[in-house]
């Protein structure tokens, strides 16, 4: 990394912990600022905070105090998930001290150049798909970012010839100035996290800073079946390169069920190792990276078709008695579940979904759950996905939890069929996060298999 010398002495507040924070909070010091971090978690409950004191940087916890403001703080790094409407993020507004997320902090010290992924839906499939072709052809790609990997520890120790292959959230896209990736990828855009940004135009915006700084010599991969991303790629600087599934273009498009860069073939659509037509998608944004990256046809071929997808995201976790579970906890939304229908064969496939009640109905579902095998309904929802699949004459089961969702489904099924966890809501009405909810389904289907001895 580079040793920039714009933070020395400066004090500045990291405001929310979790990884990303501490991460921030080590790279500042290791710069020669002065840091402050400030968590509502009380410090006895916070060990994050008691190693960064430990270190010798200055924890304030258990509460936000405004006053802390009053200090002249050169600069705050918050936590992405902390809106803008916070009270000491309004005080720092007020006091004109510049707001951002750590991977603007990660941009200005980084040797490595940087490809920087961004999308509604996709995103992480599609830079884990990038780093493992990287990977795969001999060239470092290193995961960062919004995947779990925070961009601020992943670049201390990235060197010239690595790259970083960053996941990036609108919400960190929010807290940049000068970052600028070398390649940026946008997956896709659909109303999303519209409680945090208020208005679709508003997240779109958030998106679209990803090229803020880019130029000529930077390229932007847009999905052009998209209108919204025809349009944008008219104000951008960067060189535009687009991708699609619906006709050919100067870049990567689906053609009579083979991928194409450019005229050039590159392998032939079911050949990628993760189902569905948004992996279709994921596939071209990832071609049309590796080829930007100098990588070779034969290197993107090969891990392509035997990528195995992402945890609980389409996660294949094998079969018991000739029936196929898929891990899709990640599908927090009715978008996301849709895209994952499209992958199978409803007559031999058995949903479990529910969740979180946000006030949704689930009606534009509808076409997708058409000829269903069996519906498994659980959480918040329950009524609400049963009623929908009532009324287009899917029987419904109703389970406890996800562990009692997966054994239901295996009872119902047949050899042939496939078990699909995808929620089309948050996991938080019964479980910490979405992991929490796909690990249950993981540890339910090995003890099946374990009980079957497959």
């Amino acid at each position: 990394m580079k040793m920039i010398s714009n933070f020395e002495n400066k004090k500045v507040l990291v405001l929310g912990l979790a990884r990303s924070g501490q991460a921030a909070a080590r790279l500042l010091a290791k710069l020669g600022a002065i840091v402050t971090v400030n968590d509502g978690k009380p410090f006895d409950e916070n060990p994050s905070a008691q190693a960064l004191l430990e270190e010798g940087i200055k924890v304030v916890c258990g509460s936000h105090p405004l006053e802390l403001l009053d200090e002249e703080f050169a600069l705050m790094v918050k936590n992405p998930g902390i809106p803008y409407s916070n009270a000491m993020v309004q005080k720092a507004q007020e006091k004109n001290i510049p707001i951002w997320t750590e991977v603007e902090l990660a941009g200005l010290v980084s040797e490595a150049p940087i490809v920087g992924i961004t999308g509604s839906n996709g995103k992480t499939t599609t830079t884990t798909m990038i780093a493992e072709v990287f990977n795969h052809s001999g060239k470092s790609g290193l995961l960062a970012g919004n995947i779990g990997f925070p961009a601020s520890e992943v670049v201390v120790d990235a060197r010239v010839d690595d790259t970083l292959i960053m996941e990036l959230s609108s919400f960190q896209l929010m807290g940049i100035d000068t970052f600028k990736p070398h390649i940026a990828v946008i997956t896709n855009l659909e109303p999303s996290h519209l409680d945090y940004h208020g208005t679709f135009d508003d997240y779109v915006a958030a998106k679209w800073n990803i090229q803020n700084q880019m130029t000529s010599d930077d390229f932007v991969v847009l999905n052009f079946n998209q209108g919204i991303a025809r349009r944008l790629a008219e104000k951008t600087a960067a060189t535009v390169v687009p991708f699609s599934t619906i006709e050919a273009v100067d870049g990567a498009y689906l053609e009579e069920g083979k991928l194409y860069f450019k005229g050039e073939f590159i392998m032939s659509a079911d050949e990628v190792g993760v189902p569905g037509e948004h992996n279709v998608e994921n596939a071209l944004a990832t071609i049309a990276v590796a080829k930007l990256s100098g990588i070779s046809n034969q290197a993107i071929k090969e891990t392509l078709s035997t990528f195995g997808g992402v945890k609980h995201r389409l996660q294949d976790v094998g079969s018991v008695d000739g029936i196929t579970f898929f891990n899709d906890s990640k599908s927090t939304n009715i978008l996301a579940t849709q895209k994952a229908l499209s992958g199978f064969d409803n007559q031999q496939l058995i949903l479990i979904a529910g969740g979180l009640d946000r006030g949704n109905s689930f009606d534009e579902l509808v076409p997708d759950l058409k000829d269903l095998k069996t519906m498994i309904v659980l959480g918040e929802t329950a009524d609400k996905l049963a009623d929908t699949a009532k009324s287009i004459a899917i029987p419904v089961e109703y389970a406890k939890d996800v562990a009692d969702a997966t054994r239901k489904a295996f009872e119902l099924a047949e050899v042939g069929d496939t078990v699909l966890l995808s929620p089309a809501n948050a996991s938080w009405d019964m479980y910490q996060n979405f992991e929490v909810r796909g690990d249950e389904f993981l540890a339910t289907v090995a003890s099946l298999k374990g009980d079957h001895h497959e």
